[in-house]
């Protein structure tokens, strides 16, 4: 039996339609039953908070392989109340990468060392950014900025590398990852094909959005996060952290060969995939 952790979030909700449309049998592990049975999908859930290791544990019970779309650092609650035996394919992020301190990263860096330190078969698959989701407001905010904008204020003018990766995508890694359970280890990044500077992958998400591209604006790391705190204030643009814009100074490219080796991993062009999105 397949137990799905967080099937109510964005990359949850995706898996669980995909897992329904495949004919998998699987349990979905949830915190709010109501919102469950909103989605429309058959399978009865069970309920636990990831808080509570006594319902955690019941919830699981008898699961041979546990896939979690919650936050790595759920994964030591998780670990302990999983069935001995039983293989998991659990979601951490890139951002355990960052050489910015944030509590994100620290939470999914903590989840992967006790995943690591388990010994349990499975993988700990690191996404990058995943556009494509319903209800996901990566590239949607994005577009909604530039059609506000004439200019595109960028720290550095941009040419930081980002790897975005399409939520399909994700949810193929997640199902190929499960179906190889018990003969993975450790941990694999699963991002799109290819870096690109995230000036270009800006005049990219403008073009899909029917916008002709931005020209670019650069400014300081340190007066961008200046600014920030207006967009509350702003209600005609979208809101931006000070911490989204430090992110931006820093590169997230990554070998996705090992992905690929291990799992069949063939992710969509940033093209095709954002077609998809704006359509």
């Amino acid at each position: 039996m397949i137990a799905l952790i967080g099937a109510t979030g964005r990359s949850g909700r995706a898996l669980a339609a995909a897992l329904a449309a495949r004919g998998e049998a699987f349990l979905p592990v949830v915190r709010d039953a109501a919102r469950w049975r909103a989605l429309g999908l058959a399978q009865p859930p069970r309920e636990a908070d990831l808080t509570d290791a006594r319902a955690l544990g019941a919830a699981l019970a008898g699961a041979r392989r546990i896939v979690s779309c919650a936050h790595a650092r759920h994964t030591p609650a998780i670990l302990a109340a999983a069935p001995p035996g039983a293989a998991l394919v659990l979601m951490g992020s890139t951002r355990r990468f960052s050489r910015w301190p944030d509590a994100h990263g620290d939470g999914v860096r903590a989840g992967e060392a006790a995943f690591l330190a388990s010994g349990r078969a499975g993988v700990m698959l690191h996404p990058t950014m995943i556009y494509g989701a319903e209800g996901e407001d990566n590239v949607q905010r994005l577009a909604a900025l530039m059609r506000r904008l004439p200019l595109l204020p960028l720290p550095g003018g941009g040419r930081n590398l980002v790897q975005p990766v399409h939520q399909d995508d994700v949810t193929a890694a997640l199902i190929a990852a499960l179906e190889r359970a018990e003969a993975l280890s450790g941990t694999l990044v699963i991002a799109g094909p290819e870096p690109l500077a995230y000036r270009d992958f800006c005049a990219a998400v403008a073009r899909a959005a029917g916008l002709a591209p931005r020209p670019v604006l650069p400014l300081p790391v340190a007066t961008l996060m200046a600014l920030a705190p207006l967009t509350r204030a702003l209600p005609f643009l979208p809101r931006i952290e000070a911490t989204e814009i430090r992110r931006l100074s820093e590169d997230k490219a990554f070998d996705i060969a090992p992905a690929r080796a291990a799992l069949g991993f063939a992710p969509r062009p940033l093209e095709a995939g954002l077609a998809l999105t704006f359509r």
